[in-house]
């Protein structure tokens, strides 16, 4: 997905600002997971953005989104983004993402989804991740769990 930084979409600063990064970021992963499995995809977490450089006013936004691995009803899709100055050519990478998605059916109830199959070594090494991510999801999930029920907070507030 390519994007190109126009002023609505950057801060007092001429950089683009965080949460349209996120939104493009997140159309690009929710493109991918749906043409992996062939069904709508929901945002279930995001696990990370990393913000290592600022994009700037004008410069081209290249996301590359790709599902790393599935597990029962989710899958880790990964968005890498580039920024280019398209006067200059010069590119780099300037964030990267991990987001959680579920394939849904027609009445909106979650379904499995087509396993990935890693073939080069980029491939293995973003599957065998994805899993170590994936635990430690659940492991903070888990743990934010029981620090509510200590303090008696319940998902209504």
């Amino acid at each position: 997905m390519v994007e190109l930084v126009l002023p609505n979409d950057t801060n007092q600063l001429g950089n683009l600002l965080g949460g349209r990064l996120m939104h493009w970021i997140d159309i690009a992963a929710a493109m991918s997971a749906t043409r992996h499995s062939n069904h709508v995809c929901v945002t279930a977490a995001v696990d990370e953005i990393s913000f290592l450089q600022p994009i700037r006013l004008g410069e081209l936004v290249t996301l590359k989104a790709s599902v790393n691995r599935v597990f029962n009803t989710s899958m880790e899709v990964g968005v890498k983004v580039f920024s280019e100055n398209s006067l200059t050519g010069e590119r780099s990478h300037s964030n990267s993402a991990f987001l959680t998605f579920v394939s849904i059916d027609s009445e909106r109830k979650p379904v499995k989804s087509v396993q990935v199959v890693p073939e080069t070594p980029d491939q293995i090494r973003r599957f065998e991740q994805a899993l170590f991510r994936r635990e430690q999801r659940l492991k903070h999930r888990e743990e934010t769990k029981r620090l509510w029920s200590e303090k008696g907070i319940n998902k209504e507030g």
